[in-house]
């Protein structure tokens, strides 16, 4: 394996958030819990590694960007079309209710549940956002994306070829990775807890 060949890119997903029923959902910040775990994967090596950082505009993902790139030196960089599935038809859930709301969205991607933006739509637009970034970046330079689970699994089974399905969704709580390599854009690991991952 050639040292180009390692050079990593990561999907990473914010972790816990303040659920806010009367504030918009992205404009919903990261909780205690959530900030901790953000600053203890500050801590891993690979973080250093990152010479760029690109994160949904929504705030908890803004958030987790900026203290992961505060570790790393650099600054970080937004882009709208990275924004989570628009849920803005529903707006707040309860957490059953929404859970039961996400199975309908991966279960039936190329139909709408009450308003929601379809998940085929939704896969094209994150597939899109960050196929074009890497189209441009140079590959000798480690990189994140940080946004949400939805959209993150989306493009994941874009990324590997697979359906759009649940059983490809994140763990629970957020706060978790996929890598892949730049050379050739292969998924090189599955869903992980970010404070977990090695590099």
């Amino acid at each position: 394996m050639t040292a180009l060949s390692a050079v990593f890119g990561i999907y990473l997903t914010h972790p816990q958030i303040r659920i806010e029923p009367a504030v918009p959902v992205p404009q919903w910040g990261l909780s205690e819990l959530g900030a901790a775990r953000a600053r203890a994967t500050a801590k891993k090596p690979w973080v250093r590694l990152l010479g760029r950082i690109i994160s949904s505009g929504e705030t908890k993902a803004v958030e987790t960007a900026r203290i992961l790139a505060d570790a790393a030196g650099i600054a970080t960089e937004t882009d709208q079309a990275m924004g989570e599935n628009d849920r803005s038809s529903t707006g707040f859930l309860p957490p059953d209710a929404f859970e039961k709301a996400a199975d309908e969205f991966f279960a039936r991607p190329e139909a709408s549940f009450d308003g929601w933006e379809r998940a085929v739509d939704a896969q094209a637009r994150i597939s899109r956002a960050v196929f074009s970034i890497l189209d441009r970046h140079d590959p000798s330079i480690p990189i994140a994306f940080i946004g949400h689970g939805g959209v993150g699994t989306l493009l994941k089974c874009r990324m590997t070829g697979t359906a759009i399905a649940r059983i490809a969704d994140q763990l629970p709580g957020g706060g978790n990775l996929f890598a892949f390599r730049l050379a050739d854009r292969a998924v090189t690991c599955d869903w992980t807890p970010m404070e977990t991952w090695q590099g």
